[in-house]
């Protein structure tokens, strides 16, 4: 049987909502993605405060963080931010990555995520989150010893709803299987990446989400900034600035596969212009077309970036436009492969394929 993990309910405050998978939970079509709150972007902790505060005005009622942004200083933003307001949100965060120097500070074993929620709850200043990700696969964990922890914080009332987040769809496909088999809380989201420029999930994990009624939340739909309609040429792309230094591979213009997005650029600025909008608009209007997409998240440093992208929440693409863009950039294709944010460890690890 097939479900829609992306079922439609009413406007609320300006913005559509959609119900989160299986869950219940009403979630906005876009969701506030806090990473760039802190050091790793502004941080000006109340302007942060002021910005969260403004999203959900503008009907924004989901907020996404993780403990690894800006080092923990971002959930603590955020839990500023909330309070007095936490009932008006859901709540997301997620664990995984290195938290510190011993390699069990990390990772998706029973050991490291109950440390790693803790952490979290007391830095977002709640006793619960709604929605608790895995950040990214772990070789080195059985999914069944993560997914038999991920139940015992649910059953504890800390943890909602779990999801992953950058899982391949074998992946997805595997924690299904086991969440049936030994009776344990199944994934009921999913984070991957996805844009107008990343558009690889189409082929397998947006389908296999659909399959399991999972809700689908994607990240950097302005494909790291060049949809942002600051990059005309290759020297507007500064990548010593920021973040951009330790992903050089995504904005290094002398790459030809990062070369022929400024052309892409210019072919889908023409189009949004047709349109009346700006490139940014349009670009978050064909994350949120997908039927298998339930929100998209959204990064904002700036009060005027969030300002410009709640503006384009309104924004329906018709058939013509969305095969126009497929004919710039085919469905199920990456411009550059290299954007890619999980490398399975066969491809890696040198040692798993050779004798």
């Amino acid at each position: 049987m097939t479900w829609s993990g992306s079922a439609a309910r009413p406007k609320v405050g300006g913005m559509k909502r959609r119900i989160l998978g299986g869950t219940g939970i009403s979630v906005s079509e876009y969701a506030f993605g806090a990473m760039m709150l802190g050091k790793w972007g502004n941080p000006d902790h109340e302007d942060g405060v002021h910005m969260l505060h403004a999203a959900i005005d503008g009907g924004i009622n989901f907020i996404d963080t993780a403990d690894m942004y800006s080092d923990g200083e971002n959930e603590r933003i955020v839990g500023k931010a909330l309070k007095g307001r936490r009932d008006d949100v859901v709540l997301a965060t997620k664990g995984h990555f290195q938290m510190g120097p011993d390699a069990n500070h990390g990772g998706n074993s029973r050991r490291w995520l109950t440390r790693a929620l803790d952490d979290s709850l007391r830095r977002l200043d709640t006793d619960y989150v709604d929605l608790y990700q895995i950040h990214r696969p772990d070789a080195t964990t059985d999914i069944e010893e993560t997914l038999s922890v991920l139940t015992d914080f649910v059953r504890a009332g800390k943890v909602r709803a779990v999801g992953s987040s950058v899982f391949p769809a074998e992946q997805i496909v595997e924690a299904q299987w086991v969440s049936e088999k030994r009776g344990l809380v199944r994934f009921r989201t999913e984070q991957p990446p996805y844009s107008i420029f990343n558009r690889a999930i189409e082929s397998a994990v947006l389908p296999t989400a659909q399959k399991y009624g999972m809700g689908v939340l994607t990240w950097s739909p302005l494909a790291s900034g060049w949809l942002s309609g600051r990059y005309d040429k290759a020297s507007d792309v500064d990548i010593n600035e920021g973040r951009k230094a330790l992903q050089q591979h995504k904005f290094d213009p002398s790459l030809p596969e990062n070369a022929i997005k400024l052309e892409v650029v210019a072919e889908l600025k023409k189009l949004a212009s047709d349109l009346g909008r700006p490139l940014t608009h349009l670009a978050l209007a064909f994350v949120r077309a997908h039927p298998g997409v339930t929100s998209a998240i959204i990064g904002p440093r700036t009060q005027e970036q969030l300002a410009d992208l709640l503006e384009g929440a309104d924004l329906e693409l018709g058939g013509d436009v969305l095969d126009r863009i497929d004919e710039i950039v085919p469905p199920g294709t990456d411009l550059n492969r290299l954007d890619a944010d999980y490398t399975p460890p066969a491809l890696a690890d040198k040692a798993l394929r050779r004798r």
